[in-house]
């Protein structure tokens, strides 16, 4: 996939049409959840989803190997973004979509401090009064000790870390390891680890579920191409920017298919959030401000749908 010149409008149009994918793909999620395990559903959802992309890996000539330059740390990037999807999965089928998609805003947050240590970022007060004030919309949509915290905001919130983490080591890495081992290897390994899990878990599948996994898997693969292709034709600070949208699209699902109405602490929460977010965005886009970009750089355009895990 090729962009001939920079677009901006296209790119804003792809990604925005990637991001509203990517929440269809949860609210099926959270649909399949109230008859299945969320192991089972990933399962099925990333067999459907290795076929096509293993065929367009293995299509490529310029491959001559699969083995990993970095063992230890793609394998580390390769659990962690299996235990952010997992988690992830969880959250929407226990939380109302609105709920999760703020709490998991909360990664740029995350990633804006985990770059200190593991990246040599420097983070000024600008941007580090922005991740305080965002990380108090984290407690507004929490509200710890006036509403019961459950497992499933825990998990919402343990997908962020694991998100940001998994961010980290593949800023480390990405510059030298191969796309079609960051893309495969988190696959494989989800397969085999769910795969395992499944004789325990497992439950029939009725045929009509089995096309919403097997659509979960096609959304997984289009959306990122969507993402991809915006982030080849407009700048990244203003693509980054569309991952906020899904909130539109999380509260209109919830609204219409799971009679879910977000209350005014997630309202008021998640505005906080995403507004910290957007401006740890623009801050990292200034000349001379950020050295490794480690936000804007987070949905990783370059390595192509090795971003597929992306929670």
């Amino acid at each position: 996939m090729s962009v001939s010149s920079p677009s901006p409008a296209l790119g804003f149009g792809t990604a925005f049409l990637g991001f509203a994918l990517y929440a269809t793909h949860d609210a099926i999620t959270k649909h399949l959840g109230a008859d299945y395990s969320v192991f089972q559903i990933i399962f099925f959802a990333m067999l459907f989803a290795f076929v096509p992309t293993s065929l367009m890996v293995l299509g490529d000539k310029a491959i001559d190997n699969f083995r990993p330059r970095y063992p230890w740390l793609v394998l580390l990037r390769s659990c962690l973004s299996l235990t952010a999807l997992s988690c992830a999965f969880y959250a929407f089928t226990h939380l109302p979509l609105a709920e999760v998609y703020s709490l998991l805003f909360a990664t740029p947050l995350l990633i804006t401090i985990f770059s200190i240590p593991l990246l040599g970022e420097v983070v000024r007060l600008q941007r580090w009064m922005a991740v305080i004030v965002g990380l108090i919309g984290v407690l507004i949509v929490l509200r710890p000790g006036t509403s019961e915290l459950t497992l499933g905001h825990f998990a919402a919130m343990a997908s962020s870390c694991a998100s940001a983490m998994g961010n980290i080591v593949i800023r480390k890495i990405g510059s030298q390891e191969r796309s079609a081992v960051l893309i495969l290897y988190p696959m494989l390994l989800s397969l085999v680890v769910m795969g395992s899990l499944l004789p325990n878990i497992y439950v029939p599948v009725q045929l009509p579920d089995l096309g919403l996994m097997a659509l979960l898997g096609f959304f997984s693969v289009t959306a990122q191409f969507c993402v991809i292709l915006g982030y080849r034709a407009a700048p990244a600070a203003v693509i980054a920017p569309m991952q906020y949208s899904q909130i539109i699209w999380a509260t209109i699902f919830g609204y219409f298919f799971f009679n879910e109405t977000p209350d005014i602490f997630v309202g008021v929460g998640s505005s906080i959030i995403i507004a910290s977010g957007l401006f740890i965005v623009w801050r990292e886009s200034q000349a001379d401000v950020s050295a490794q970009r480690p936000v804007l750089r987070m949905s990783f355009p370059k390595f192509g749908i090795g971003g597929l895990l992306r929670r």
